[in-house]
């Protein structure tokens, strides 16, 4: 079987990772370079943010990231010489609104991963020395990871490349989708060249609506820009997440913390401003006013697929037959990418799934939105 996959984030990435590894030949498009756009500008936290805000589905879904990693960071470390860097580091988060339902959401939703603990201020102390006086308590989730998604997309990117199923088409700008009698052939490039598969994969991330015009159905996907800033600190010296008013602080094993995130909607701009930054950066120094004394590093932004209550579109897309769609996961694609893609291997493969596919199926475009006009 040969699949065509237009995105090369990581919800494209891991997709072709599944398939090739199932022995279906991938062919890879993506408009840049492959793992440049919303996967590596995120934060990497293998849970959503306060997962009581979301969807059941995105949670659903979510849960199996951690571990899908884990499993494919084993298989793929020892070929690529990368590590995902899988910090097992826990989550404070201060919100006081949020302590109840946090409290009770494992084992009302039966997630054991989210279980936590509400912890008093000498409590606080002994497992993050490096939480303003400001806050004296939070609730504690021991279990939480990140991951370092920049690393994680290399490692991805190395394998499939090397993988003699995998073929990669990056700085590809695609005109238009090869739809013959209802089923999707391939697809063209804007410079005319043409590549014909069995199936094809959309992962466009940010970008899926342009596929609206040709497809004759609204796809309601947005950019939302998000901007981050990066301290430098000494290895380990921020020992947990934290988060507060959606805010968030996410320490790397070597010192780097990663803060974010904003949130706009601006297009495709991906500049920073001045103002946002220093927004950041006080809600950073709120947490934890040690900061202060650091470098800031690196600043950026960028693009989130944002989606009807950020449930994504995973599955054959209505009145075309063999053209699937993974888009749509708003501020989870992380998190959400290794069940996404996992699921939508299976229902390519026609195996069984992880979950129920029908609550992701882009036959909800018909009720989200209107056909395109």
């Amino acid at each position: 079987m040969h699949i065509a996959i237009i995105g090369a984030g990581i919800s494209g990435l891991m997709t072709a990772l599944e398939l090739a590894e199932q022995g279906c030949s991938v062919d890879i498009f993506d408009q840049q370079q492959a793992g440049q756009a919303a996967s590596w500008a995120g934060g990497g936290i293998l849970s959503p943010m306060y997962p009581w805000r979301y969807a059941p589905e995105v949670n659903q879904l979510a849960q199996f990231g951690k571990p899908l990693y884990q499993m494919w960071n084993e298989k793929l470390y020892p070929i690529t010489g990368i590590d995902f860097q899988i910090h097992d580091t826990g989550m404070l988060i201060f919100d006081q609104d949020d302590f109840e339902v946090g409290l009770n959401y494992a084992s009302t939703h039966h997630e054991p991963m989210q279980q936590c603990d509400l912890l008093n201020r000498k409590q606080l102390e002994a497992v993050n020395p490096h939480i303003s006086e400001q806050f004296e308590q939070a609730i504690y989730f021991s279990q939480l990871s990140n991951v370092r998604n920049p690393r994680l997309l290399q490692s991805l990117i190395s394998y499939l490349k090397q993988h003699s199923k995998v073929r990669f088409f990056e700085h590809c700008s695609i005109e238009k989708l090869i739809i013959k009698n209802k089923k999707v052939h391939g697809l063209q490039l804007d410079d005319g060249r043409q590549f014909f598969a069995d199936h094809v994969v959309l992962s466009s991330g940010a970008w899926s609506k342009q596929w609206s015009k040709q497809l004759q159905r609204n796809i309601p996907v947005q950019p939302v820009q998000g901007q981050m800033l990066l301290f430098k600190t000494p290895e380990n010296w921020l020992p947990t997440m934290c988060m507060n008013q959606v805010m968030y602080l996410i320490p790397r094993q070597d010192g780097h913390i990663v803060c974010g995130s904003s949130m706009a909607e601006c297009g495709f701009n991906t500049s920073v401003d001045m103002q946002t930054q220093h927004n950041i950066f006080a809600a950073c120094l709120s947490m934890v006013p040690e900061l202060e004394k650091f470098p800031i590093v690196k600043r950026w932004a960028g693009l989130r697929p944002s989606s009807p209550q950020g449930i994504p579109y995973i599955g054959e897309m209505p009145n075309v037959k063999n053209l699937w769609a993974n888009f749509g996961h708003f501020r989870n694609g992380l998190c959400m990418g290794a069940g996404s893609a996992k699921l939508l291997r299976q229902l390519i493969l026609g195996q069984e799934t992880i979950v129920q596919a029908a609550a992701y199926s882009p036959e909800r475009l018909k009720q989200d939105n209107l056909v395109f006009q």
